[in-house]
């Protein structure tokens, strides 16, 4: 655990901020686990929001359409993470604007065609069970991904 001056924190944590998208609790992690009092965390977290290097919509945001652009994730697994990360609730309302329906739909048949390629599965209940159950844990939605199986031109 390294002890640092409050200027070099400061100074540091901005430099981590500047990298790439953060969210409060990250930071507070970071810079507790530089050994700070409460105190000097609390203040130079202040001051980060003060100077705009922290913002948590824009964090959310961020953190949605890279998981849903990269990762492939669903709404709720997105929002899952998020609650996770201890963002407020408006503001994964706004993070979830950031996904078009249109998009996610083709997202998830994307994402489907490419698992049922893989699916070994013979027996058509159980392909339909398995190809359901690892959307699911991808975080799409069940009624979306019954529409999508049902188009059927992605699973036979």
């Amino acid at each position: 655990m390294k002890v640092y001056d409050l200027n070099i924190a400061r100074d540091k944590i901005q430099a981590y901020c500047a990298y790439q998208e953060r969210c409060h609790l990250e930071v507070e992690k970071k810079l507790k686990s530089w050994g700070l009092i409460p105190d000097a965390v609390d203040m130079i977290v202040v001051q980060l929001m003060q100077q705009n290097f922290l913002n948590e919509e824009r964090f959310a945001r961020s953190f949605a359409r890279g998981k849903f652009r990269i990762k492939k994730w669903g709404r709720i697994k997105i929002k899952l993470e998020l609650k996770k990360k201890s963002i407020y609730a408006k503001c994964i309302e706004y993070a979830m604007e950031e996904i078009d329906a249109d998009t996610y739909y083709e997202t998830l048949k994307e994402v489907l065609a490419k698992k049922s390629i893989l699916e070994k599965e013979s027996h058509p209940y159980k392909r339909k069970a398995k190809l359901t159950r690892y959307l699911v844990s991808r975080g799409f939605e069940y009624d979306l991904i019954r529409m999508a199986i049902e188009d059927g031109d992605s699973i036979d």
